[in-house]
């Protein structure tokens, strides 16, 4: 320099890797504190430690960021992370020493924008579980047997070919009618509700359908929504053929999963529910043949040896009538000797039956005596014969009229006296009235 004074810059300070590191993590920590970052998972997995390991995407795919999650964190997490999963991710941004790579220690994971759709779904849910829709009395059974089923789902949608895969090797005699539909995004629930309708026409119109598969592969909340759709929901528990719900995964649920008559854990689980193995029902055939064979042997078999009896009967007739003869024998010799005993319980029984007869005809005429005693002394006591051998007459004119009154007579008129032993005629000299009584 002009002033020929020496200027030495400070000498840059050494860091050791380990140092700077962590440097950078402390910078880090201090800066940023606890984070909440949205993205796709990537590469998930889960070490024997239990500890999770997996990295986060942007949705478009220009980012990324690694992340750790260890046990204790993911034990808190109620779903199973997924390739392409869309989530929430909170924690703290840190770097791996080892690599010396920025990462984030996942404290707490959720799927993105699931807490709002979720309480969607619980109130849908409750609303159309009061109006009955999900009511237990309301599913139908499966035919055992099918011979035409109907598949709801998108023509691109891999749900098919697993759907078609599986009836193709469990019952290829099963004929399938596939409606397509979008099976996701806002126009999937009038789609599906349309192509739902289209079968149950195709249903009305002769070709019957025995049961419809709704189905479609997995996917997060917002991927499956179309199937929460109440237009949906009441599509599927409306609808006049049996149907299938396989939507998602075994973990995931929709309300179309509760109004159908049944639901299948996987669009392939749903094609096995519908359609029973043709092997099996082969076999179980076999074995019905095998039963009825063996039961039409052992029938054959016992009408065989009955026949056989028959047979020798009928060679020896001879024996067959001594023995009806004999029999004839024996009951008349019980008819004989049963009469005979009957004659002669009955003969010691007549000198019983003549005495009671006697005692009682005896009985019967002394009743009637002393009645025709009583019934004489009451003619005897109204004889107008006794009454004239007391002192009385009856007075009487021409023709054995009775005088009953003094009105009857006049003076001069001949009357007659008829006396206990005879008759008199008298000469009427005056007729005298009694004065009539005075009442009280």
């Amino acid at each position: 320099m002009s002033n020929g004074l020496s200027m030495e810059r400070p000498a840059a300070r050494v860091w050791g890797v380990g140092a700077l590191v962590q440097a950078i993590a402390d910078s880090l920590a201090a800066r940023f504190a606890t984070v909440m970052v949205r993205g796709e998972i990537s590469g998930f997995t889960r070490a024997a430690s239990g500890h999770g390991y997996f990295t986060l995407k942007d949705e478009d795919g220009g980012a990324s960021l690694r992340c750790a999650i260890f046990r204790r964190a993911l034990g808190q997490v109620d779903f199973v992370p997924r390739e392409g999963m869309l989530v929430e991710a909170r924690g703290n941004l840190s770097v791996y020493e080892a690599r010396g790579e920025l990462q984030l220690v996942v404290e707490g994971l959720s799927r993105a924008g699931a807490g709002a759709l979720f309480e969607q779904f619980l109130r849908l849910k409750a609303k159309l579980e009061s109006e009955g829709l999900f009511d237990p009395s309301r599913k139908r059974p499966l035919l055992a047997y099918p011979r035409r089923i109907g598949v709801v789902t998108s023509m691109a949608a891999a749900a098919l070919q697993d759907v078609l895969t599986a009836l193709r090797r469990r019952a290829p005699h099963v004929e399938v009618i596939v409606s397509p539909c979008s099976v996701q995004g806002d126009e999937a629930p009038a789609q599906i509700v349309q192509a739902l309708n289209d079968l149950q026409f195709c249903h009305r119109g002769g070709h019957e359908l025995d049961a419809v598969i709704v189905c479609r592969g997995g996917g997060s909340l917002e991927d499956l929504w179309a199937f929460n759709d109440e237009r949906v929901v009441r599509a599927v528990a409306g609808c006049a053929i049996p149907v299938v719900c396989g939507v998602g995964h075994e973990t995931d649920f929709t309300l179309a999963d509760f109004a159908a008559d049944l639901r299948a854990p996987t669009p392939t689980a749903a094609a096995e529910l519908v359609a029973r193995d043709q092997q099996t029902s082969l076999n179980d055939l076999g074995s019905i043949a095998q039963t009825l064979d063996f039961r039409l042997r052992r029938r054959l078999d016992t009408e065989a040896q009955t026949l056989d009896r028959v047979a020798a009967r009928i060679k020896a007739p001879a024996q067959v009538l001594a023995t009806h003869e004999q029999a004839l024998l024996v009951l008349s010799h019980r008819l004989g000797e049963g009469a005979r005993h009957h004659c002669r319980w009955q003969q010691q029984s007549l000198p019983v039956w003549a005495q009671r007869l006697n005692r009682a005809l005896a009985q019967r005429l002394q009743r009637d005596t002393m009645g025709l005693s009583a019934l004489d002394g009451r003619l005897q006591s109204v004889n107008p014969q006794r009454v004239l051998e007391r002192g009385f007459a009856w007075l009487s004119v021409g023709a054995g009229h009775p005088i009953a009154s003094v009105a009857e007579l006049h003076k001069g008129q001949r009357v007659q006296a008829i006396l206990a032993d005879g008759t008199a005629e008298l000469d009427v000299n005056a007729v005298t009235p009694r004065a009539p009584r005075v009442s009280d």
